[in-house]
Order: structure tokens, then sequence, then C-alpha cells
């Protein structure tokens, strides 16, 4: 009495002999044939959110359907494979149901749901206050965005920030347009303009100490200064070896050099900067390192 597996749908001849050598007959054979059906299984995935006007993509993982029925939960249907043409344009839930069919498996018809969630758009609003800055100060920005729950902001002169309310010091003496782009559950967007116009006095400055290893500002020495457009940072120790090098000028130097914090000392730089008003300008000077 064998159990046989078999790997895949089709129509199967099954041929059982008996063999006995001291019989006339032998062998003597049955046969019979197996028909083996597949089993149909509706299945299908879709965003479970969306904003109005909401265009879904839908895909169909189902087995062993020929036919579909989609029941969009708001009273229309579709008979394609993958509608690609349904529109959501009131806000609510729906629940979406696939039926498939196929006469030819065992359970002929199967169904399965999806439920949706279809939002408003977020609205992206603010304002900058001041609209137009005072020298080599911050301007603050103010959020009055609805429908949101994340922001980001776009400044214009390559920065970006996330806080709800941000406050930026620009860099160069220009008008800027700041793009506030709010986003909502589903990450539908919405984006509000605000102009400001900056005002910088190029200015420069750098620490004569610090104490690295420590938290806080002064774990770390950095150049200090408004307008600087381009700089070439270089520090060395007293016997005149670079340890640090840098043209950014949001990086500073953490009083290591290749991973070894270096000793209590006296160190050398020296500092060229060309200012975003296109000014040049040199400045040496000596860092103390402390403990």
């Amino acid at each position: 009495n064998p159990v046989h597996r078999y790997a895949s749908t089709g129509r199967y001849i099954v041929r059982l002999c008996v063999i006995d050598s001291f019989v006339c007959n032998s062998p003597d054979c049955f046969i019979d044939t197996i028909n083996l059906s597949s089993v149909v299984n509706a299945s299908f995935t879709t965003p479970p959110t969306g904003c109005v006007p909401y265009k879904p993509v839908f895909v169909n993982n189902s087995l062993g359907g020929t036919d579909w029925i989609w029941d969009f939960g708001d009273g229309t249907t579709s008979n394609e494979f993958e509608p690609a043409s349904k529109v959501y344009d009131r806000t609510g839930t729906y629940i979406i149901r696939l039926t498939a069919i196929d006469s030819s498996t065992c359970n002929i018809i199967d169904d399965t749901t999806v439920t949706i969630t279809v939002l408003d758009n977020p609205t992206a609003s603010g304002y900058a206050n001041p609209v137009i800055g005072e020298a080599n100060k911050p301007i603050n920005f103010f959020n009055t965005s609805t429908g949101a729950i994340s922001y980001l902001w776009d400044f214009g002169d390559g920065e970006t920030s996330t806080s709800v309310e941000p406050s930026h010091v620009f860099n160069e003496s220009r008008q800027y347009t700041v793009n506030l782009i709010a986003f909502n559950v589903a990450g539908c967007t919405d984006t509000f303009p605000i102009t400001v116009t900056a005002t910088v006095i190029p200015l420069l400055d750098v620490p004569n100490a610090f104490t690295p290893g420590k938290f806080g500002a002064n774990g770390i020495i950095t150049v200090a200064g408004f307008g600087i457009g381009k700089m070439d940072w270089r520090i060395y120790n007293r016997w005149g070896q670079l340890i640090f090098h840098t043209t950014n000028r949001k990086e500073g130097w953490d009083g290591t050099y290749k991973g070894a914090l270096q000793p209590m000392d006296v160190y050398t730089y020296t500092l060229d900067v060309q200012f975003t008003d296109g000014k040049k300008y040199r400045k040496t000077g000596d860092i103390s390192l402390l403990r």
C-alpha cells in the first residue's frame, strides 16, 4: 500500500501488477487514471494608504485563477487581472475584495480582502521672521501646516532641516526661496515657498584652545565665522608635521592624528579663506590642546 506525492497537476495513469510465477496468468495488472487539479488561491497586494485623488497599484498574486472579480468597496467593480484605472476621489476606509475563479480547480472559487485608507493631502504653510535678516543673525521659521506628521525645510543654500520650526544662518548675502515640505502618514506631500533675504558680513575667528575628549562645544575645535565660501585649514605640531587638514568649513579637529589622541601642547595653523563676496584672507595662529 504505497503513498506517492505528485509534484504537479495533470493526468496520471497508475498501473498495479501482481506477479506470481506459480500461476498460469502471471502477471496480472490493474490500470487506473488519476486527475490532479490545482487549487485556486486569491491573493493580491496594494499599499495600505494613499491620498485623494488616489490611484492604487494592485499586484495580483493569485494562483489557479482564470476569471477575476474586483470589488473596490465603493460600489465599483472590475474584471481585469490587475486594474490600473481605479481612482478614489473621496477620503475614507475601503475594503477591497478579490474573487478568483477557475472551474478546472478543486475548489473553483476563492476570495480575499485588503483594507486601505484614503486620506486628505497635507497643507504646507509657514512664515519667516524676520523676512529681511539682520547681519550674521539667524532667520526664524514658523510652521502653520495642517494634516502633516513630519517636515523638511530646504533653505535653498544646500542645507536642510527636519525640525518643525528651525532657525537658520545663511552664509551669503542674497535672496533665498525656502521650501517647506509637509508629509502626512501616507507619505503624501505639499510644498510651501517662503522668500527671505539674508545679510552676511564676512567674519572669521579660530579659538585658541580646546579640550578634546570632553563633551560639549570645547571637545572639537572648528573655524567660526560668517560668509566663508572656501577655506583651506592646516594644523601642525611643534615639529612641523601636518596632523590635520580640511577644506570643509563645518569640519573640526578632534585632537587626534591617525586615530591617536595628541599630547597637551601648542599647535600652529594656517587658514586660507575666500569669502562669499570674493575677498580672500589668510589667518595664522596657535591652538593650545588642554586636558
